[in-house]
């Protein structure tokens, strides 16, 4: 599947999943230990932003990597538990359904404009950046993680949504 094409299927899902949710509902948190759904979206947006940047870094290094493409699959395995840098981890801030799809159609344009301008899309199978989790990745890497961060996070707010 073209990696376009996944990226709009999956923030459609997420999209779909908290279609409708009111402003309780997007800000509820299950304990102080948790993020609400708000803050999830929120983590999404900040991520893939952070990721264009750390993209663009990547594509004006120099030289070609000679690093190899690994599996990400281990992000939709919800037992590990990883820290979200700082840079990505949510506000406090409330939130609702308007600003939610707002952050999220922000930082999706952001990348497609990033994808639309390459003049050769093969640079992101050439070059790579070091990841706080993952260590070196392709910048391909980097995209490819995104819908499976986004999943990753859809399960959390399945969870979430299960005491609203």
């Amino acid at each position: 599947m073209n990696i376009k094409h996944e990226l709009t299927d999956t923030r459609a899902e997420l999209l779909a999943l908290i279609h409708g949710l009111n402003k309780a509902q997007i800000n509820k948190k299950r304990s102080d230990d948790r993020w609400s759904i708000g803050q999830i979206c929120e983590h999404l947006a900040k991520t893939e932003e952070t990721y264009v940047y750390v993209i663009r870094k990547g594509i004006s290094r120099a030289e070609d990597s000679t690093i190899e493409a690994g599996s990400l699959n281990v992000m939709l395995d919800r037992s590990k538990k990883w820290q979200a840098p700082d840079i990505v981890a949510p506000s406090s801030d409330i939130f609702d359904h308007d600003d939610l799809v707002s952050m999220l159609n922000h930082s999706r344009k952001k990348l497609f404009e990033l994808l639309d301008s390459l003049d050769d899309p093969t640079i992101l199978s050439k070059r790579h950046f070091s990841h706080p989790v993952f260590q070196d990745l392709l910048l391909i890497e980097w995209i490819k993680s995104i819908p499976l961060h986004e999943k990753r996070h859809m399960e959390q707010i399945k969870e979430e949504l299960q005491d609203v």
